[in-house]
């Protein structure tokens, strides 16, 4: 005969089932679950939900923790990604300066001064005013009114809309707060001294060896404001002297067009050196 739970080949007159244990003359078969061959007669419970939501979970944490290490060490490599983006954006900008200034000698046979002044000696409109139209800024330009000072009723209401190229990237100021650390140098003997322009005959120094515009952050000056950097006792880092946002110096624009990087470890003298165009200095290296 045949066991009714398991199926298996039996003597006729077993009352236990040798290979299930099930009591053969008494077995029902249950609606709701099955014996297998070779079952013990004893429902098993997986465990294969658990064991996979555990998994699961494990996994989780692991791709998690593996995720934290791995911004933790890319976070520094995408910040000095992007700073050495701003740092190269900054070096264009002072480029297009360069090449504002240089048109703007074309054109009048002379550099900007760093100010105009009024018939009393007060200070009205800034050199960065002046190169507007070789900046592509014609219709700017022609918003400014000569005829007031940069603080006008006409002319404040224009800081909002300071050109990019007067923005450092790396400010936390940023362009729409309408100031600038692009700075010229000025004073005695400078590239834009007061009042008047210089032309290229006169920079008996080199124009390759004489600032005319640097980074400074010694405070936050609006673009249109005829402020500058009065080099004539000396140039040095610091407040009212060079700095920026860059780490290790700031960036300096040369009277021929070139933009250089100046370690904020140069000395105060070779600075001063190269603030004038007539010293008679000679600059080995900075």
């Amino acid at each position: 005969m045949q066991c009714p739970a398991c199926a298996e080949r039996i003597p006729a007159d077993t009352e236990i089932c040798p290979y299930c244990e099930t009591e053969v003359q008494d077995y029902k078969p249950s609606r709701t679950s099955k014996k297998k061959k070779g079952g013990t007669g004893k429902s098993k419970k997986s465990g294969s939900g658990m064991s996979l939501g555990v998994i699961l979970a494990v996994c989780a944490v692991a791709l998690f923790m593996c995720g934290g290490v791995l911004l933790a060490l890319l976070l520094p490599a995408v910040q000095q990604a992007r700073e050495a983006a701003r740092r190269t954006q900054c070096k264009n900008n002072m480029k297009q300066i360069a090449l504002a200034l240089h048109n703007y000698n074309d054109t009048w046979g002379s550099f900007p001064p760093a100010a105009i002044y009024s018939a009393d000696g007060r200070p009205m409109h800034s050199w960065r005013v002046l190169i507007l139209p070789y900046i592509d800024q014609v219709p700017l330009y022609n918003s400014y009114k000569m005829d007031e000072p940069w603080d006008g009723p006409n002319n404040i209401r224009l800081q909002a809309m300071m050109p990019p190229i007067f923005a450092c990237p790396s400010s936390p100021v940023g362009q729409g707060g309408g100031s600038t650390h692009y700075l010229g140098i000025t004073g005695k003997g400078t590239m834009l001294p007061q009042g008047k322009g210089v032309k290229f005959a006169d920079v008996k120094d080199g124009a390759s060896n004489t600032l005319i515009v640097v980074e400074s952050i010694g405070a936050s000056v609006p673009w249109t404001q005829p402020i500058d950097i009065d080099a004539t006792n000396g140039l040095s880092f610091g407040p009212g002297g060079l700095g920026s946002h860059h780490t290790g110096g700031a960036h300096v624009l040369m009277a021929d067009g070139m933009v250089r990087f100046v370690s904020q470890s140069v000395s105060p003298q070779t600075l001063k050196n190269l603030s004038t165009i007539d010293g008679g200095e000679v600059v080995f290296d900075y």
